[in-house]
C-alpha cells in the first residue's frame, strides 16, 4: 500500500483570473473549490494512474470535513485525524500568466492528535510506501519527519520526503527512499545560484552523501534529474506543451515516478520513474487540472531518458 501524509492539508479555493490588478477590484473567469495539500495531490494523481493509495493527515472543523467528504465522494481511501479545536485552512491560487498562492496557517496540533497519527502509522507493514509531503505547521517541529522515519526505522517501509529547509535536510540521515526538490529549493538548501546542470547533479551528488537514496531534482520546463541509489545519473527534457498552470506539478511527478518505479523492471525502475514523473508533472502544467492517466502515458512516450554518467 501507498501512504501519503499530509500534515496541513487546505481547500484550494483556485480562480482563474485575466490582468490581475492590485488594489482593485477583480472578478474571476473560472472558479472551483478542491481538497489540497501536497500529499493529497500525490494521491490523486496515483489514483488517475489507478495505484490504491490511503491518504493521511489532520483535519478540523466543517473545512476539514469538506475535504474529507470530498474526497470520498471521488472514491478515495483516507483515514484522517480530526483535530477538535480550529479550521482546516482554505488556501487561493490565483492563476494570470502566472500562479500566485496565498497560504494560510494551520491549525493547531497537540500531542494527543500526533498520538493518533502515530498509532495509524504504527499499522504500517513492511513493503509498504508512505510519502511526506509539504510543510508542517508551527506547533509542529522541524524534525517532525525525521521523528517518524525513526519511528518506522524498523520496517521496510520506502519513504519518500517532499520537503524544504530544515524539514527535508533533518530527514536525510535517516535515509529517505526518494526526495524531490526543485531547483529553487536546492538552491535554498546550499545558499547557492545554480546556473546549470552540471552543478544540479554536483548538488543532487551531496544530498545522496548525506543520506538520500535517491534524489530527484525537478528543473520545470528543462525537465529533470535523478541522482539514483544505483549510481547513476539519469536525466530527461520536459516536452513541449503550452503551460497553464504549475499547480501540483511537482506532486504530480512523484506520483508519476512511483508509477514507473513499481511498473517497471528490476533494471529499468529509475529511468521508468523518471520518464512517467516528467510525463506527469508535464500533463499537469499544460492543464488546469491534476494530471489525468490518457495526459500522463502520453508525455510520458514522448519524454526520453538518458544517463549522464
Amino acid at each position: 500500500m501507498i501512504y501519503t501524509l499530509t500534515v496541513n492539508p487546505a481547500l484550494d479555493y483556485t480562480m482563474e483570473i485575466h490582468g490581475l490588478t492590485r488594489g482593485a477590484v477583480n472578478r474571476a473567469q473560472t472558479a472551483r473549490i478542491t481538497p489540497g495539500g501536497k500529499g493529497i495531490n500525490v494521491s490523486i494523481v496515483l489514483k488517475n494512474l489507478e495505484i490504491e493509495n490511503r491518504i493521511l493527515g489532520f483535519i478540523a472543523g466543517f473545512t476539514g470535513l469538506e475535504i474529507e467528504n470530498s474526497l470520498n465522494s471521488l472514491g478515495h481511501s483516507s483515514d484522517f485525524v480530526k483535530l477538535s479545536k480550529g479550521l482546516t485552512r482554505v488556501n487561493v491560487k490565483l492563476l494570470d500568466n502566472d500562479t500566485t498562492d496565498l497560504n494560510a496557517p494551520g491549525p493547531e496540533i497537540d500531542s494527543a492528535a500526533l498520538n493518533e497519527l502515530y498509532a495509524k502509522l504504527d499499522r504500517l507493514q513492511d513493503g509498504d510506501i508512505l510519502v511526506l509531503s509539504g510543510a508542517v505547521p508551527s506547533s509542529l517541529p522541524d524534525y517532525s519527519y525525521a521523528l517518524i522515519m525513526e519511528r518506522l526505522a524498523g520496517k521496510k517501509v520506502r519513504i519518500c520526503v517532499d520537503a524544504s529547509g530544515s524539514q527535508l535536510l533533518k530527514s536525510l540521515p535517516c535515509h529517505p527512499f526518494l526526495i524531490k526538490p526543485n531547483i529553487d529549493e536546492l538552491n535554498g538548501l546550499f545558499s547557492i545560484n545554480i546556473s546549470n546542470r552540471a552543478e544540479v547533479i554536483k548538488y543532487a551528488l551531496k544530498l545522496k552523501e548525506m543520506g538520500a537514496e535517491n534524489v530527484l531534482v525537478s528543473l520545470g520546463a528543462e525537465g529533470a534529474v535523478l541522482a539514483g541509489s544505483d549510481g547513476h545519473i539519469y536525466e530527461a527534457f520536459a516536452p513541449s506543451g503550452i503551460p497553464m498552470s504549475t499547480v501540483g506539478a511537482g506532486d504530480s511527478m512523484i506520483a508519476g515516478f512511483l508509477y514507473g518505479y513499481l511498473k517497471a523492471s528490476d533494471s529499468e525502475k529509475l529511468s521508468e520513474g523518471l520518464r512517467f514523473g516528467i510525463g506527469a508533472g508535464s500533463a499537469t502544467v499544460f492543464s488546469n487540472h491534476l494530471a489525468c492517466k490518457d495526459d500522463i502515458l502520453a508525455l510520458a512516450n514522448r519524454t526520453k531518458v538518458s544517463m549522464a554518467q
